[in-house]
């Protein structure tokens, strides 16, 4: 059984077993929290969407870590102005590992 998921914005396609990195969840390291914003369920045969989301439907994770993600660089330059800005940015994010898809009722 698959689902796609929606969170921080984004959306994703996961399963159980599966660990994904997503947008920094207020979750300590080791905890289990539930995603109840499901769009997509779907064992291979049927397929529930939802409108927005699916009814009942509900993954559960399990957060395994809390990190930053590799500096990107913001370089603007322009040629013969003597105009050069440089900017680094590192993403927060959270590392989930999938324990259960679930639909529900």
């Amino acid at each position: 059984m698959h689902a796609v998921i929606q969170t921080g914005g984004k959306q994703y396609r996961v399963s159980e077993g599966d660990v994904l990195r997503v947008e920094k969840l207020e979750a300590d390291a080791g905890s289990s929290l539930e995603i109840k914003e499901v769009l997509l369920l779907s064992d291979g045969e049927t397929v529930k969407i939802g409108s927005p989301f699916v009814k009942g439907g509900k993954v559960t994770a399990e957060v395994t870590e809390h990190g930053r993600g590799k500096k990107i660089e913001i370089i603007k330059f322009r040629r013969r102005q003597k105009y050069r800005r440089k900017q680094g940015h590192r993403q927060d994010y959270t590392e989930l590992k999938i324990t259960a898809v679930s639909a529900g009722k």
